[in-house]
């Protein structure tokens, strides 16, 4: 069996790839929720929604977020009636989201995406980092922003100063998850508002620090393959580089896994972490997704 944390892109797409090299109920999934907050009056959980609908095969690939061939109706009438929506929600994707938001009337938010992923066909375990909530504030030169300000309404341009979330208690199962598993993996999503959180939840980083953890960068050069990542790291005082990943990671890692055109930073971090592997890591379509998925279980699973 193997744990994999996630965000909301880069890992996703390593998930695809997972499912067809091992078999989906050997795999949990522990997913980031320090961006989960109500929109329109509803329940929305992004980077759970999207391991969700990726593995239900109904992900929309063009934004990795949301569902595809999904219709707008209720998005576009809420805007012609003056109630525009921050988030662009799609009407499938929103009646998931109602249901999320009426399971959760009596029911934890794990419990709730238990639900969802069996009836939904998903034989992969999906557990949230945590059932409390943990949102996220950027301090930037605008102000102080939650995450959807930041990233949706301010499109990540104004200059980040830091970012701020509470610590908060593990979901049932995550640290057994972790505790049992042959291998954890760290999917390529980013280190400070996708994976570190989970890392912070507590618990969390002493349990990584008894099992075997293999992380994948999600930097490749100087950039990150997608979303704000740079900007979190820079103002947390990393280098923008799978090296400043691996400074991040490097008290409970094992294998860290770089992209080839990254080979000028192994010496380096081998200083950090022993087992450094250079691959290709960007991927473009499965073939992609299922050998970076072979090359992370090596010979370990």
């Amino acid at each position: 069996m193997i744990s994999i944390l996630s965000g909301g892109t880069g890992t996703p797409k390593l998930l695809q790839g997972m499912v067809q090299v091992l078999k989906p109920e050997d795999i949990t999934v522990i997913v980031n929720t320090v961006e989960n907050d109500y929109f329109s009056g509803v329940y929305v959980a992004p980077d759970v929604d999207t391991v969700i609908y990726t593995l239900a095969e109904i992900i929309n690939e063009d934004t990795w977020y949301g569902v595809k061939d999904d219709s707008f109706i209720t998005h576009d009438r809420l805007k012609e009636i003056g109630c525009p929506e921050t988030l662009r929600i799609g009407d499938r994707d929103r009646a998931l989201k109602i249901q999320k938001t009426i399971l959760m009337e009596n029911k934890t938010l794990s419990q709730a995406i238990d639900i969802q992923r069996k009836e939904l066909g998903i034989e992969t375990l999906i557990i949230p980092m945590s059932d409390q909530g943990s949102h996220i504030n950027i301090i930037t030169d605008a102000g102080e922003m939650e995450f959807h300000e930041f990233l949706v309404e301010n499109q990540g341009k104004p200059e980040v100063f830091d970012i701020n979330y509470q610590k908060v208690d593990p979901a049932p199962g995550v640290i057994d998850s972790i505790e049992n598993s042959d291998m954890v993996v760290i999917g390529p999503s980013n280190p400070i508002t996708s994976i570190g959180p989970i890392i912070s939840t507590y618990g969390v980083r002493k349990a990584l620090k008894n099992a075997y953890v293999v992380a994948v960068s999600p930097i490749v050069g100087n950039q990150p393959v997608s979303g704000p990542a740079a900007k979190f790291m820079e103002a947390n005082g990393h280098e923008v580089s799978s090296l400043g990943v691996a400074g991040i990671y490097q008290d409970f890692l094992d294998k860290f896994i770089i992209d080839l055109e990254d080979e000028n930073y192994q010496e380096e971090i081998e200083k950090l972490i022993s087992d450094v592997m250079l691959t290709e890591t960007i991927m473009r379509n499965m073939t992609d997704k299922i050998n970076l998925a072979r090359c992370i279980l090596g010979e370990n699973v």
